[in-house]
């Protein structure tokens, strides 16, 4: 008697990586120059052509998002309590206490599952400087409504975009909003450099400060200006992501070809909400979220469960909260009554797998295990 064929498992992402043969120029370049790191000739011509493809004025890289996260907050010298949301990965929230600045979580918006605009100035205090937003999933905050409340008490605004890579919002970049946008090229995300990320400026002044401290704090040889850390991207990583924005669009149609069809597949399962942009916001289709609702057979863990027995490997974006990790639950804004709907929403949620390469069969086989309802 013969086994029937194992069938691959499929997880929730998979790297976006450009065919070999056409990464070992690159290589083979950076071996002839002994140019490894240090602002070389790749660091400098991915700063550049990023500027040109995102639309933005001035793109400064480094060694991930988190490190960029905690650099943009050094460079807007932000101090004492920020306002943030609990519905992210930690990171978020990890750059604010490594900068020993006080996170004050915001309850998110029941729709885009961004911070909520309404929330946020009940939460400012003498102490708040700054609001650090998140572009969830890749959808758009309300940028309007949270550039008026910063103005009007005086605060900065740092948007981590992490996952609104080539994101549109109304006719530009998403990313031109805010003081600083950060971005992660992780190799979990719809654009990545194996690890790397970038922050987001707009103006050279800014921009100088932010090289000055992703490098030690150097200005020349014999000048130190600030308490800078290593956080410059190498000259490998800027090279593949030279290569991977050649192939950029393309993963993106993909993307969307695989987000329309989860949708039309389960556009009729009660109890299975699928999560979209705002109309008339622009998407990557970096996540395909789904909140699965009392009224679903099988509770958000049963069907995450279900999943994994048929080998998909969904993940529970984002859960737990924040907020709920030991390093921040004895914080009063932390507590469950002051963040109702994140705290409903992240026991809901659950991220299909999207990436490229996945197969239509696969998203159909996906898409049928929830639909069965059992």
């Amino acid at each position: 008697m013969s086994e029937s064929p194992r069938i691959p498992p499929v997880y929730v992402t998979q790297p976006l990586l450009p065919p070999l043969e056409e990464f070992i120029p690159y290589l083979q370049q950076i071996w002839d120059s002994k140019c490894l790191t240090n602002n070389g000739p790749f660091h400098q011509q991915f700063e550049h052509a990023l500027c040109d493809y995102l639309g933005v004025k001035h793109v400064a890289l480094l060694t991930s998002g988190t490190v960029a996260l905690i650099t943009a907050l050094q460079a807007l010298r932000i101090t004492g309590e920020v306002i943030t949301t609990p519905y992210s990965f930690v990171a978020t929230a990890h750059s604010l206490l490594w900068n020993g600045i006080k996170p004050v979580f915001v309850d998110i918006d029941p729709v885009s599952l961004n911070l909520d605009p309404a929330r946020i100035e009940a939460a400012i205090t003498p102490q708040t400087t700054a609001i650090l937003p998140v572009h969830c999933y890749g959808h758009p905050c309300d940028v309007e409504r949270i550039e008026k409340i910063a103005d009007n008490y005086g605060l900065k605004v740092i948007y981590d975009a992490a996952h609104a890579f080539g994101v549109r919002h109304r006719h530009g970049s998403a990313l031109n909003h805010g003081d600083l946008s950060v971005l992660s090229f992780h190799a979990t995300k719809v654009f990545n450099t194996f690890e790397g990320g970038a922050i987001v400026c707009h103006d050279a002044k800014t921009k100088q400060r932010i090289d000055h401290l992703k490098n030690f704090g150097f200005v020349d040889e014999v000048t130190v200006v600030a308490p800078g850390i290593n956080g410059k991207m190498s000259e490998i990583n800027a090279a593949l992501g030279i290569l991977q924005l050649q192939g950029i669009d393309e993963a993106l149609r993909k993307r969307r070809a695989i987000d329309e069809r989860y949708r039309s597949a389960l556009a009729g399962v009660a109890g299975i909400h699928c999560i979209a942009a705002t109309a008339g916001e622009g998407s990557n289709y970096a996540y395909f979220p789904i909140l699965v609702q009392p009224d679903y057979p099988l509770s958000r863990d049963d069907l995450y469960v279900k999943l994994q027995e048929h080998g998909i490997f969904a993940r529970r974006y984002f859960y737990p909260l924040i907020s709920d990790f030991p390093m921040y639950r004895g914080m009063p804004s932390a507590a469950h009554a002051n963040l109702p709907v994140a705290k409903k929403l992240a026991e809901q949620v659950i991220c299909l797998p999207i990436y490229p390469d996945l197969a239509v069969s696969d998203v159909d086989r996906v898409a049928g295990l929830i639909a069965s309802r059992s």
